[in-house]
């Protein structure tokens, strides 16, 4: 429908390669919603007649009530036959108003602006969407959190055991990741929300059109201001897909966390049947597989990213056809990233956590020492180098004798350690400390903000419930925004559709 220039058809190979048709059906809705309100703008500024408007909104409202049925290929099989979505819109609307009518609609729009703005609706929704999924999940381990305060279990570096801390802690650490997941796509929400339409192929138009009010029809905060950034950039698509990501790896911590966990080795969590797979051969089996394939989407997501980001590298400023894959990688990776969230959202809402193997590895771990440590600088003022002698002394003993713990050494024992450090402390003093300091009350004991002390545990919980609560209002506020306008523009449309006059 484009060819004016060139004469015939584009070959069939050709033609499958340039068709973004399959693609483009995630923003077909979009497209129908900008082209309303592209032409309720022409109408206002005079380029439209009412009867004209009338005629083209006629098929658009049709064909966004019926969109889901048009899209499908056996009932309309010649959707594939368009290089895009907007072609065979804009095909559909002149075959049903005429030309004289349906022709006028691309009026002062290019398929550049147009794109552009159909993209930025469906990620303007993707992010609100993924916004709500990751406040879920935050809801679901704060409520475990609340649960797990006292529940003591090894922290680890390395792998290997490195302070006695709480189940809480974990959760929460997840949760302070996510929250900044939440905000980098809170931001990115700002830059995704400004409209593009009316910069047209990539200088603006001869005509004096409103872009103004086709933002507002749509529900956009502002105009892009500069033509050429407007059909050009996708740095807020890239630093959307980048957010993604991002956010993906918190997932596969989680996910790495909770399979290492579940292991019968360590046995601190037990992944529910409903979340496990098992083996055609081995009928013991139960398999993460639904974490593992968290843990094995993330780096297809950046694989995603970083596609985008090669594909704009070599770009000129200007459209290129280059950037309608970029959409792809879109569609993907939100598809992925909100059901990883979804999954994993049920799956914290359904281990089963096994508190008592988690306290047994605390009291097991010499994972005490620090805190045994920092007893014996704070009550006999010992240098906290000495300290740290003294016990790797003390440790050394303990592995000796079949990694006995700390608590059953003997006075010969810690007599001995003490002579590597030289000293002046009498060996009931040390004993004492050591069997004072339980993995509770080492937890207890921490005095530092942002420690698993169970009274900052709390108060973490609580900041951050205050916290999830100002998220869900935004996002709220967000997507009635939205809905208002689309509501209104629809409200519009029907309103010319019934008038009489014209």
């Amino acid at each position: 429908m484009y060819r004016s220039r060139p004469k015939g058809r584009l070959q069939n190979d050709a033609s499958k390669l340039l068709s973004s048709v399959v693609e483009d059906r995630q923003i077909f809705y979009y497209d129908i919603l900008g082209s309303q309100a592209h032409s309720l703008m022409l109408y206002d500024i005079g380029i439209l007649t009412r009867s004209e408007l009338k005629r083209i909104l006629a098929p658009l409202e049709e064909i966004r009530k019926h969109c889901d049925i048009i899209l499908s290929s056996d009932k309309y099989p010649s959707v594939n036959e368009f290089e895009d979505i907007h072609e065979f819109l804009e095909g559909y609307v002149i075959e049903h108003s005429g030309i004289e009518a349906g022709g006028k609609m691309h009026t002062a729009r290019s398929r550049n602006d147009q794109v552009m703005l159909d993209v930025r609706m469906k990620v303007r929704d993707q992010i609100n969407e993924i916004c709500i999924a990751i406040v879920n999940l935050i809801d679901s381990l704060l409520s475990k959190a609340l649960d797990h305060t006292d529940t003591t279990m090894p922290m680890y570096t390395h792998m290997q055991h490195a302070q006695i801390g709480t189940f809480s802690h974990f959760l929460i650490a997840y949760v302070e990741s996510l929250f900044r997941d939440v905000d980098r796509f809170y931001v990115t929400y700002g830059r995704v929300n400004q409209s593009p339409l009316g910069a047209c192929a990539i200088g603006g138009t001869s005509i004096q059109i409103d872009r103004n009010r086709t933002a507002v029809l749509l529900g956009f905060n502002s105009i892009m201001r500069n033509s050429i950034d407007a059909t050009t950039s996708r740095d807020t698509l890239i630093e959307f897909i980048f957010s993604i990501t991002v956010m993906m790896t918190t997932l596969s911590r989680i996910a790495e966390d909770f399979i290492i966990w579940s292991t019968p080795e360590f046995s601190y969590i037990e992944i529910s049947d409903e979340y496990s797979s098992t083996s055609s051969a081995m009928p013991q089996k139960k398999n993460p597989d639904p974490l593992e394939i968290i843990r094995s989407k993330t780096s297809l997501l950046l694989g995603n990213s970083v596609a985008m980001v090669s594909t704009i590298t070599a770009l000129p400023s200007g459209y290129s056809r280059d950037l309608q894959d970029l959409k792809l990688s879109i569609w993907q990776s939100c598809d992925i990233a909100l059901q990883a969230l979804g999954v994993m959202n049920n799956i914290i809402k359904s281990i089963t956590v096994c508190t008592e193997r988690m306290k047994q590895g605390a009291v097991a771990s010499y994972a005490i020492s620090l805190d045994i440590a920092e007893q014996l600088v704070i009550k006999k003022r010992m240098p906290f180098r000495l300290a740290h002698q003294f016990m790797g002394a003390l440790v050394q003993s303990a592995v000796s004798k079949d990694s006995v713990p700390l608590a059953r050494l003997d006075e010969k024992d810690i007599s001995n350690a003490l002579g590597n450090v030289n000293f002046p402390l009498e060996v009931h003093e040390v004993m004492q400390i050591i069997r004072e300091t339980t993995p509770e009350v080492a937890v207890r004991m921490r005095a530092s903000a942002g420690s698993p002390n169970p009274i900052e545990e709390r108060e973490a919980i609580r900041m951050s419930y205050r916290k999830l609560s100002a998220y869900r209002e935004g996002i709220a506020k967000r997507k009635k925004s939205i809905e208002t306008a689309f509501d209104n523009l629809l409200i519009t449309v029907q309103e010319h559709l019934e008038n009489k006059d014209g």
